[in-house]
């Protein structure tokens, strides 16, 4: 399958992040392109993943479309309007197909990750074995890893243009972006996260933690960027879920297990992925669309 590392679009370029490249189409949209690139402990890795791009964007257009009686999202009302357009970007470059291309709203986008986290696994796990406490939450002693919380916590971060995003509390968070913006972005957040686990799990999914992305448009706050993708979120098989241990996965810990068993250090550049490991992630991805799609 063709991948797509990096587009060039005949379009002014306003940022190429880790793995989505924005451009500018007017004084109202972005164009965005959903690369293959795929990055681990923020580093973008040499390898791509085929189809990868394609993925995340059909998840997260399913999504949005899917809570759009919950909050407004980036989508163009009327998306087919842009359709004449994607299809001449398509035809201007090669590997590119019209899954990896969206159009959105520009929006004024909060600097804060919305993270929801419903299981104790990632960097919550081992904030919680220092001293029992996940940004700024008191948990129960005697948690096992992977556990399932009592309830979903609103865990937020800084969100680092380079580096690592930092976890921060719900306090801090409102320092960033006001009291009251902060108390709308997590009950959204919350809400948005459990629709989608409930959905999830009928169909077999975990979903143990995700982040999410608001901005302002046209005055409201407004979904943006990716919703419950392999990129964003944590997805557990729900048949092979036991606590106490890490879990496998359909999202990119296939590619972060492997860096940690081949030791490598975390500073750029990333090694090169054996093509065992790219298959094993990109089938996970494509496993995932289908069965939360279907």
């Amino acid at each position: 399958m063709p991948t797509i590392s990096e587009s060039h679009l005949n379009l002014k370029l306003l940022r190429r992040g880790k793995v989505r490249d924005v451009y500018e189409l007017d004084s109202q949209y972005l164009v965005v392109v959903t690369s293959d690139r795929l990055s681990a402990f923020d580093v973008v890795l040499p390898t791509p993943i085929p189809g990868k791009g394609a993925v995340l964007n059909r998840l997260t257009r399913f999504w949005m479309k899917r809570f759009s009686g919950i909050i407004k999202n980036h989508l163009p009302q009327h998306r087919e309007q842009f359709d004449p357009l994607i299809q001449d970007l398509v035809n201007s470059e090669d590997d590119l197909s019209v899954d990896h291309i969206e159009v959105v709203r520009k929006a004024e986008v909060f600097p804060i990750e919305c993270v929801v986290r419903g299981y104790l696994a990632g960097s919550g796990w081992k904030d919680y074995q220092k001293d029992g406490v996940v940004c700024g939450y008191k948990l129960p002693d005697g948690l096992l890893q992977c556990a399932e919380l009592a309830e979903p916590l609103f865990t937020p971060s800084t969100k680092a243009m380079e580096g690592h995003d930092e976890n921060i509390t719900v306090e801090q968070a409102a320092n960033i972006v006001g009291k009251d913006a902060a108390g709308k972005l997590a009950e959204a957040s919350l809400a948005l996260y459990k629709a989608g686990r409930d959905y999830a799990r009928e169909r077999g999914i975990i979903i143990a933690d995700t982040k999410f992305e608001f901005g302002m448009i046209d005055g409201e706050i407004a979904l943006v960027d990716e919703v419950l993708t392999p990129d964003s979120s944590r997805f557990w098989p729900a048949d092979r879920y036991e606590a106490g241990r890490d879990q496998t996965s359909f999202d990119k810990q296939i590619v972060r297990n492997y860096l940690i068993d081949i030791g490598w250090d975390k500073t750029p550049p990333g090694p090169r992925l054996p093509f065992m490991i790219i298959e094993k992630t990109a089938q996970a991805y494509r496993e995932i669309l289908e069965r939360l799609t279907r």
